[in-house]
């Protein structure tokens, strides 16, 4: 009857905390208009996006819609890639390496005649007028991360003006809504603009539509619709603008769409513009907010706070570059990579790219395409952890795309069966290898890919989607390593070759400067991940027995990880000098984070091994990168040392961080917001390891706090609360039954779970 009683207090309690609003304090604040870009607000719901820069005299929002790329489906293999494989690896076993990799760059690197990048849809235009901006006072400009609405308010005069911002998922559009306090004060122009003047603009009535066939027709078709509906005033237009004069309310409804997937743009944002328009502004913002809710509600950080969560938040970040400290400002952090994913990365849609989805002009940085050497997978590390499972799906899905293109690529450059791809691809989905071998000669990127659908089964435990979507990739990620791998003629070991670390260099015993080699060790623990994962889920799925067994036969031969004679992990088959030893990349240390080679269950040693390895890098100038030094804090979190986490969690957001919150590369580039994300909850809970480890990495400086609703492997979703640096509570939700094994210190407990239940345990883990 006691137990009961408890239970039935604690559901009370869950429900509370699932209807409490999460308190005021998850804006992004400015006091000014934007100056540049990387002080503009991101909106967006998975594809379509903007920044909002909250001009006085002109806003400008610029656009951005997932499939707006140049390029197309292209094959360009080298044709002599084949055959001259064997020589490669013959030169490389031979210790000729510069032989070898002027070799490689001469006939395996693929001609990519057709460049392909990710663009901006364009502008929206709201023209106030010069008089406008005489009399301004009280400016606001602001960034709600908890109803993913921005928002601009100000007074002119006795005036106060506000505009929302916001990008609906249910209804696929754009809302701009603009008010005024005082009836038939607010007049405003309106337009799109595209860059490079080629599109074609058309004004019909209150409508105002944008087309173009991007990069003079080598790339997608796209429709951009606009439609102005005012209360009150009048509305006049010319060719290019709709202007209206003396309303009291203001709303602009934007639609967009690209003939990406066969698609007829015209008609699908025709449809979608029809349908928003036929809504109160209420109703769209409400079912907006309440969507958005689903995901981001579920999961809710308190760090502690300061008075500094009253100040604007360029402000805010300047005091922390000063020594200040800011907790609630990381945790605003934290949220703000969730937010950045929700609104980048929906089911259905293309997954998040190197700036997510928000890209300004014709020619982002490195294209703003998809990096799969680290980037792209960064992007997911805090999917699953970080309770938003299903958004992991669109990245999923797009590796499930690669694999027809990376079958042809292994036939006909390799000679071998299964799926490959190397550092980077498109929309399009190409995966031959291109430009420097420095970067491109890693055959790795779809067998890393790989471990997140093996990752997404484990939080999920969902075997049909095992079965029809995983294990399949899987697999063929598999059967492309098991023939890739060469014995090595002095070891007898498996090794991966020819291949590089990501993008790293060496100084050879001649002095050259090299690149690749047989057997850098990231390829190897990459592999092994992979074919233990595979191995996993055919047991699972209880098929592909002599497939299994040859997986495992490879495991016992494949080229272990090693210690160099300085106690740090190798990278490489020798001991070579490096050229630039505090390197971007810390690829050799995958196996710590984010595979789970290196555990102290495992391999104790590693762990020694793999901090000292961290700890070179970042006495070299190590961490220099925004993305680097988010993952850094991972590497540090899997370390269990909390301090060292949270000090290069203060480095990221002082010296790398840029005004709005976005993480700076430089330039931008959203993968360090999402691995911080993913790292900070890496310090709170583990379960990588065959266990789920509490507060693992927990600084000092986050004394008292809680986080509620992160997730841990085996289907488990979490709740912790601790106070003066110790755990006080956790509860645990089972959403599939399965044993929980817990962990916190020297402190262990398993509990026997039901499908639905949640349990709740005390410090003492009773």
């Amino acid at each position: 009857m006691r137990l009961y009683f408890l239970f039935s207090l604690l559901l009370f309690a869950l429900f509370l905390r699932a209807q409490t609003p999460l308190p005021n304090n998850w804006n992004i604040r400015f006091d000014q208009p934007a100056a540049d870009w990387n002080e503009a607000l991101p909106v967006g719901n998975g594809r379509l996006g903007a920044m909002v820069f909250g001009g006085l005299e002109t806003e400008r929002i610029q656009l951005n819609e997932s499939s707006v790329w140049t390029g197309g489906d292209y094959d360009f293999v080298h044709p002599a890639s084949r055959e001259v494989l064997p020589v490669v690896r013959r030169m490389l076993f031979a210790g000729k390496y510069e032989e070898a990799r002027k070799l490689a760059q001469k006939y395996m690197m693929g001609k990519k005649a057709i460049r392909s990048r990710y663009q901006t849809l364009g502008d929206l235009h709201i023209d106030f007028g010069k008089d406008h901006a005489a009399q301004i006072s009280n400016y606001q400009r602001l960034l709600n991360i908890d109803k993913a609405v921005a928002a601009v308010t100000y007074r002119s005069g006795k005036t106060t003006f506000t505009r929302e911002i916001f990008s609906s998922a249910p209804d696929q559009a754009l809302v701009v809504r603009l008010e005024v306090s005082q009836g038939g004060m607010l007049s405003a122009g309106f337009r799109l603009s595209r860059p490079g003047n080629r599109a074609t603009i058309e004004v019909s009535g209150n409508e105002i539509t944008l087309s173009e066939h991007v990069d003079n027709g080598n790339g997608v078709q796209l429709v951009t619709r606009l439609k102005v509906m005012q209360e009150g005033g009048t509305l006049t237009t010319n060719d290019s603008l709709i202007y209206v004069e003396n309303a009291g309310r203001i709303t602009l409804l934007l639609t967009a769409a690209t003939d990406y997937r066969g698609e007829a743009p015209a008609t699908v944002s025709r449809e979608q513009l029809d349908n928003v328009a036929r809504k109160t502004y209420n109703d769209v913002k409400g079912n907006h907010i309440a969507d958005y809710w689903q995901y981001f509600r579920r999961v809710n950080l308190n760090l502690g706070v300061t008075d500094a969560m009253y100040h604007a938040t360029d402000y805010r970040i300047a005091a922390l570059q000063k020594g200040e400290t800011d907790p609630q400002l990381l945790a605003l952090y934290y949220q703000f990579g969730r937010y950045l994913l929700i609104s980048s990365s929906r089911p259905g849609g293309l997954p998040a790219n190197l700036q997510g989805i928000w890209a300004d002009g014709l020619n982002p940085p490195w294209d703003a395409d998809y990096h799969i050497n680290i980037n792209i997978q960064m992007n997911y590390w805090p999917s699953e952890i970080t309770n938003l499972s299903e958004l992991h799906l669109p990245f999923l899905h797009f590796l499930d795309a690669m694999r027809e293109d990376g079958r042809k690529t292994a036939r006909d450059m390799y000679g071998m069966k299964g799926t490959v791809a190397h550092f980077t691809t498109d929309a399009w989905h190409f995966t031959e290898p291109y430009g420097e071998t420095q970067w491109a000669m890693w055959p790795m990127g779809l067998a890393w890919g790989a471990q997140h659908f093996w990752e997404h089964y484990l939080f999920t435990g969902d075997s049909a989607y095992l079965e029809k979507l995983a294990y399949p990739a899987m697999k063929d990620a598999a059967l492309f390593c098991s023939e890739w791998l060469k014995e090595n003629p002095v070891t007898h070991k498996l090794v991966s070759g020819p291949s590089i670390s990501p993008e790293n260099k060496f100084k050879t015993a001649k002095g050259e400067i090299s690149t690749m080699v047989m057997g850098p060790t990231m390829d190897h623990m990459i592999i092994r991940n992979l074919l233990e994962n595979t191995i996993a889920a055919s047991e699972v799925l209880q098929v592909d027995a002599d497939f299994r067994k040859k997986l495992q036969n490879i495991l016992t031969r494949l080229a272990p990880t090693q210690v160099g004679s300085d106690g740090r992990i190798m990278e490489w088959t020798e001991e070579f000098e490096e050229p630039e030893p505090g390197h971007r990349h810390i690829s050799h240390l995958f196996g710590l984070h984010p595979g789970n080679e290196i555990t102290r269950e495992k391999h104790p040693e590693l762990m020694e091994a793999a901090r000292k390895t961290i700890e070179y890098r970042l006495a070299h100038g190590g961490g220099h990168t925004g993305w680097s030094r988010a993952w850094i804090i991972n590497f540090f979190a899997r370390l269990h040392d909390g301090e060292s986490a949270y000090q290069n969690l203060l480095a990221l957001l002082r010296k790398s961080t840029l005004p709005n919150l976005f993480d700076n590369h430089p330039p931008f580039q959203i993968d360090g917001n999402f691995g911080a994300t993913a790292g900070i909850t890496e310090m709170l809970l583990q379960s990588h390891a065959g266990e789920i480890e509490l507060l693992p990495a927990l600084p000092s400086a986050w004394n008292t706090g809680y986080i509620h609703g992160i997730c841990a492997r085996g289907g488990f979703e979490i709740d912790l609360d601790w106070e003066k640096g110790k755990l006080k509570q956790v509860v645990v939700l089972s959403k599939l039954g399965n044993p929980c094994p817990l962990r916190y210190g020297d402190q262990t407990a398993t509990l026997q779970t039901i499908k639905g239940g949640r349990y709740v345990l005390n410090g003492m883990l009773r």
